[in-house]
């Protein structure tokens, strides 16, 4: 254990000039044994760096001297103390090991021998103590006896600067050597030397107090050391106890020197150190460098933010978009399909021709005989692919007419064609979703639409500290707008694939080339077009603007698919200049209906023998007796292809036309009753726009009408459409057109003209729900109670106006005929208002007798 400081008086050092070296006292300790010998006179003693016994502490001895050489080994190897198999005499011994013998002089010990060589006695080393991380060591050896430990010092540093003992992996700075006037504390803590050190203020005893040394006096102890850069005394209202001062040193070398040799030295009273002296604690401190660019990053974030967006931005288009190009060009081509890849269908044919002794009916001629009716529409479309004027085509049709397949059949020779089905893009919840489904119908990937919600949340905080908009968050319309884009750019790509410099037009821009190949173009249908349009038009207008770019830049050809009998108002946002080409699908006619159904029932079955004519073979629809009723049934059921589906589906069950047909019917009327009767909650949310009472009205006259339908002009007369908030006839009667419910049909200059109903299997359902004797008593109630209230409302407004001209002071001739025509009406509207209270006792009566 240490000692306290003694000083000796032949010793101390007197006032010297700043800047030179003082006397200090000497630590004593004491010996630990030998080790190898350097030569027959000189021994020393290893020391581990924790110190005598791992205590951080080193004994005392008399006569000895204690002094630290520095630049003994390199501080980069400090790391090496952080790993795990690092104990305290593998990195010394390693590094002896590893000089070479012809510069091994770097060595203190060889250092001391050549220096003391002359010496009588010489010089005996006795510890050294090796500090890896802060590249020096601790050697402790005998002082001769005309010699004291100042001269010595001076003797080496003079020794060391003549000789200029350099280090191989420092070829620029010597080795020096100092005294030590401290007392050292030995560690191996994990702290790295630094530049800057603590030098803290204690007193020198228990009973003293401590003296803050002011920056002169620093100065004068700490710069024989080395380059001060700065002493940065401890602020005066700092409470922080035990008191302080920062020095920063030019390098690190200089502050471990001045660490090791003044750490634990007390200042006496005679220079500044109080009456019972100041003992200095001294600390490696971190320095933090200042970083002018990273403060000027952190104060200016209204400039940087949104420069940091825009080369995010820039770099995710760079590397992103190209990727994402690809993969919408393998979506477009099918490149991993397994049904479209050669081995796949050289195995389905070899498959075929094992099983070809079956007799089944593997294809379904039932669509070859829709095509066939089809064939003028079908032939339009091709035609139309093949014109180089702006192809924008519209295929309009009712749910389950068939648009999809006739376009299918119509590109059936055509490679490469692109369906973007519009309904799971509308149908998605949330913005995360609605980008996810849109970038599945193009093959759009990679695709990280839960950064979206990530980029608002640091667009929202950035705004809120800088307040401005940062542009780190996208909306869904740029998101939108972005797939898109790329997917133009792999369009765009895949036609001009086929350009050819063999060929004569080569020389042609890329533009000119694909208009004057429209062939060559990729057909894009976009399917379910203003599917639920009133949820929302974002989609369908990015898309309208989408498709109309790729047909003004003859980079597409474009097929809208819709039911919505109203889409030229969505389109002609987009091409206002431009006429539509348009192709309405209407049902299928009552010949081709039945072959259709006959088609469907011999599918997958197999043909039998006739027993009457053992030749011949029948099908399955041959052998059935009872589809002499299809004809009647066809005329019930219509064209429409979903009904023709259902109709044949439930035939081949083994269920009898006339049987099929009432389920169907049944079925229809069913979701006419839930769809537009009932739920009358809906109608007030808006979702809505007709009353039941309405929708019943206009049920009940086409059942009682022929198919032909009705005439339009004499509907909207109806007084129920004159007394519903719900607005006008046509508003109401174009509502329940686009909820499929009826159709309109225009005349030859485009005025509506006939109504009819929206399925043609719905006028046998209509019929069907107006037997109903209690659904219609009901529904009736209601109308004739809206009729007669609103009556009631027409002769109050008329009341009212006679009593105000009744108040007149003077009845003017002229107000005469004003008058009876008021009384008139008030006489009309109350005989309706007698009738109809007798009928409204009528239905009452049939709802309380009837179930």
């Amino acid at each position: 254990m240490f000692r306290p400081f003694t000083y000796r008086t032949a010793r101390l050092c007197t006032a010297r000039p700043l800047g030179t070296a003082c006397h200090r006292p000497l630590l004593r300790s004491q010996y630990l044994g030998h080790s190898n010998a350097l030569s027959t006179s000189v021994k020393r003693q290893s020391v581990l760096e924790a110190g005598d016994d791992k205590t951080g502490h080193l004994e005392d001895g008399p006569d000895k001297a204690l002094f630290y050489f520095d630049n003994v080994y390199p501080l980069r190897l400090a790391w090496l103390f952080r790993l795990p198999w690092h104990s305290d005499n593998d990195l010394p011994t390693l590094i002896e090991k590893f000089n070479s013998p012809s510069i091994a002089r770097t060595n203190p010990r060889n250092i001391i021998k050549e220096h003391f060589k002359e010496a009588k006695p010489s010089a005996e080393i006795t510890e050294v103590v090796p500090r890896v991380k802060e590249g020096g060591a601790y050697v402790r050896f005998t002082i001769p006896d005309n010699a004291t430990p100042l001269d010595v010092e001076e003797s080496l540093k003079k020794y060391l600067r003549d000789a200029s003992i350099k280090p191989w992996w420092s070829p620029l700075q010597r080795i020096r050597a100092r005294l030590v006037h401290g007392k050292p504390w030995v560690e191996d803590l994990y702290r790295m030397p630094s530049p800057r050190i603590k030098v803290e203020f204690l007193p020198g005893d228990s009973a003293g107090s401590a003296v803050e040394l002011n920056q002169e006096q620093l100065y004068e102890y700490f710069r024989p050391y080395g380059k001060l850069v700065d002493i940065v005394p401890q602020p005066f209202d700092s409470k922080v106890l035990p008191k302080y001062a920062l020095l920063d040193f030019a390098t690190v070398r200089r502050a471990a020197m001045a660490k090791n040799c003044l750490h634990g030295m007390i200042v006496p009273e005679s220079h500044g150190g109080g009456k019972a002296g100041t003992l200095l604690k001294i600390a490696y401190e971190r320095k933090v460098k200042p970083s002018w660019v990273k403060e000027w990053l952190f104060g200016h974030p209204r400039i940087v933010i949104p420069i940091v967006a825009a080369l995010l931005a820039g770099l995710t288009v760079a590397v992103f978009d190209p990727i994402r190009t690809f993969f919408i060009k393998l979506h477009i081509k099918h490149t991993f399909s397994l049904a479209d890849s050669r081995i796949w269908r050289w195995f389905r044919s070899q498959a075929s021709d094992v099983l070809s002794f079956m007799n089944h009916r593997e294809h379904d001629m039932s669509m070859d005989v829709i095509w066939d009716d089809r064939r003028p529409s079908i032939n339009q479309l091709q035609s139309w692919f093949s014109e180089t004027a702006d192809t924008f085509i519209i295929v309009q049709g009712a749910r389950g007419s068939g648009k999809k397949e006739l376009v299918n059949e119509a590109l059936k020779k055509r490679k490469y064609k692109l369906i973007i089905d519009c309904k799971p893009i509308q149908e998605a919840r949330g913005e995360g979703a609605t980008i996810r489904a849109a970038a599945a119908q193009v093959g759009f990937r990679p695709v990280f639409s839960f950064m979206n919600t990530v980029s608002g949340w640091l667009d929202l905080a950035a705004q809120g500290a800088t307040g401005v908009k940062t542009g780190f968050s996208e909306t869904l319309e740029a998101q939108v707008q972005k797939i898109f884009n790329n997917t133009a750019s792999a369009l765009k790509q895949i036609a001009l694939e086929c350009r050819s410099k063999k060929d004569g037009d080569h020389e042609l821009s890329d533009d000119e080339w694909l208009e004057a190949h429209p062939e060559k173009r990729v057909v894009v249908v976009v399917d379910n077009f203003l599917h639920k349009s009133q949820e929302g038009t974002l989609v369908y207008d990015k898309l309208a603007e989408w498709a109309a770019t790729l047909t003004t830049s003859n980079i597409a050809h474009v097929v809208f698919l819709t039911h919505d009998v109203s889409f030229s108002k969505s389109l002609s946002k987009a091409l206002p200049d431009r006429v539509f080409r348009q192709l309405a699908l209407s049902d299928s006619t009552p010949e081709a209906a039945k072959r259709f159904v006959l088609s469907k029932i011999d599918a997958g079955e197999e043909d039998t023998v006739d027993p009457d004519n053992p030749e011949h073979k029948l099908t399955a629809s041959q052998r059935r007796k009872d589809l002499t009723e299809l004809n009647e049934c066809i005329d019930t059921v219509g064209g429409r292809l979903t009904d023709l589906e259902f109709l044949a589906r439930r035939i081949k069950m083994g269920e009898t036309p006339r049987k099929a047909v009432r389920e169907i019917v049944g079925q229809s009327a069913s979701e006419i009753l839930k769809m537009y009767l009932y739920n009358q909650d809906e109608s007030s949310s808006g979702q809505r726009r007709w009353t039941p009472t309405q929708a019943w009205t206009v049920i009940e006259q086409l059942a009682a009408s022929e198919k032909a339908g009705l005439r339009y002009n004499e509907l909207i007369l109806d007084d129920v459409f004159k007394s519903s908030n719900t607005g006008s006839a046509d508003q109401v009667l174009q509502a329940l057109e686009q909820a499929e419910l009826i159709s309109i049909l225009p005349s030859s200059n485009g005025r509506p003209q006939t109504i009819r109903p929206g399925k043609p299997v719905y006028h046998a359902a209509f019929q069907l729900l107006t037997k109903d004797k209690v659904l219609s008593s009901r529904l009736n109630l209601l109308i004739v109670s809206d009729l007669i209230k609103a009556e009631n409302a027409n002769i109050s407004s008329c009341e009212t106006e006679l009593k105000v001209l009744g108040d007149l002071p003077r009845q003017p001739y002229e107000i005469t005929s004003r008058v009876k025509w008021l009384l008139g009406k008030i006489q009309a509207s109350q005989m309706k208002v007698e009738k109809w209270e007798l009928d409204q006792a009528a239905l009452k009566g049939v709802l309380k007798t009837d179930f």
